[in-house]
């Protein structure tokens, strides 16, 4: 009886996964806009509104800038910059 010496197996080549990384998002850094000194600009001793208050709600509503128009946050009214007209009340 005589030993046969054993080959080796050939194991199958394993493939590695190539992960492809992706590059991070770069997250946009919003505007701080606290206070009432955004609302507001001082000119000759009185307050100047910077922005509109809302046609529907009232005083006290003021409208947001979205670039091409203004937008009432508390009752979705928007009106088009082109078409807008500022009032002219003391205030």
């Amino acid at each position: 009886m005589s030993k046969e010496p054993e080959k080796p197996v050939e194991e199958e080549p394993v493939e590695e996964k190539v992960v492809e990384e992706k590059p991070k998002k770069v997250k946009k850094v919003k505007k701080k806009r606290k206070g009432a000194f955004h609302y507001y600009k001082i000119e000759e001793e009185k307050p100047k509104r910077l922005l509109p208050f809302c046609e529907r709600c009232g005083p006290g509503y003021f409208m947001a800038d979205h670039g091409d128009r203004y937008s009432c946050g508390h009752c979705d009214f928007s009106i088009p910059k082109t078409r807008f007209k500022p009032a002219e009340t003391s205030g």
